[in-house]
């Protein structure tokens, strides 16, 4: 009897005290973290490429399934309110593993390569559009706070839309960078649901809160942060797209030269974080065509620029 007694008290022991490695539970505040992490990454993989292309295409597969896995533990851990610590610290170390192996490759390659003297900045032109500074030959960085407007390809409301939910907007007017062009009218940008309410009898304020996370120039995509600012109404550019072209970015919308422009939509205020409000008892509506202000968070390294 003892003996039995003297089992069951030691199996109970065991997983006792081996409850809480399983057991414990990763937060939200972490699974940002990672994102976070993920974004860095891109960015060392960024760099990494105007000097060993091969390589870091190779890390950029690599980074692609890791932010898919950042996604499914996210999902995870909203839908099922618990995520084994195991399971994120994977995630986690392999993460921080190939922005080191990103930055050791980086690093090799400056101890071999001696940079050319940068040639002087040339001043910016009034009205063409030129922002940023150049990074390195061959490259172009856009700075943080650097405003893009996009048009939506499609329909975003409230009421249908999921988190982790993708869309795409087209760039409307060239940005320029020391007097070439870094992103060109009509490039695509990569946008994410990152938070939605839809409006119910109790939640009478539909909210939704979008954002931008990549940019694809002449084929190659480049990761970025990017904020929605200002969402307004466009019905189509009619017979504009040359002047458009030239550069004149922010001011091209303000002043009309965009077809159909009617304002701000009615109905959508923007807070902080991008996160859009609907006229309570409305969902958050906006319509295919939709002009969207984008502001740059961080900055952009464009390293195919022409």
């Amino acid at each position: 009897m003892l003996r039995i007694q003297y089992a069951v008290l030691t199996a109970l022991l065991v997983a006792v005290l081996a409850a809480p490695a399983v057991a414990q539970n990763v937060t939200q505040v972490e699974i940002q973290r990672l994102q976070d992490n993920i974004f860095q990454a891109g960015t060392d993989v960024s760099q990494l490429r105007s000097r060993d292309a091969s390589r870091a295409t190779q890390l950029q597969t690599e980074l692609d399934d890791l932010r898919e896995e950042v996604i499914y533990l996210k999902v995870k851990l909203r839908k099922e309110r618990s995520l084994a610590r195991t399971e994120y610290a994977d995630v986690r170390d392999r993460i921080e593993d190939l922005r080191t192996r990103a930055r050791e490759s980086r690093d090799d390659r400056y101890n071999t390569y001696t940079p050319p003297a940068p040639e002087p900045a040339r001043p910016a032109a009034r009205g063409t559009g030129t922002t940023g500074t150049t990074a390195a030959r061959g490259a172009l960085e856009i700075p943080s706070g650097t405003e893009i407007d996009v048009r939506l390809g499609q329909n975003l409301n409230s009421g249908i839309a999921q988190v982790e939910d993708r869309f795409e907007a087209t760039t409307l007017v060239d940005v320029n960078v020391n007097g070439r062009t870094a992103i060109p009218a009509g490039s695509v940008m990569r946008g994410v649901v990152t938070a939605v309410e839809p409006a119910t009898r109790t939640n009478r304020t539909a909210r939704m809160t979008v954002s931008f996370d990549q940019v694809t120039v002449n084929g190659r995509a480049y990761p970025m942060r990017g904020t929605v600012t200002q969402a307004i109404e466009g019905e189509g550019i009619k017979g504009e797209t040359a002047r458009i072209g030239t550069g004149a970015g922010v001011g091209a919308i303000i002043g009309g030269i965009l077809g159909g422009f009617k304002g701000a939509l009615a109905g959508i205020l923007i807070g902080a974080g991008g996160t859009i409000a609907a006229t309570e008892g409305k969902e958050v509506d906006l319509p295919q065509g939709s002009v969207l202000r984008v502001r740059v968070d961080s900055p952009v390294q464009i390293n195919n620029a022409r």
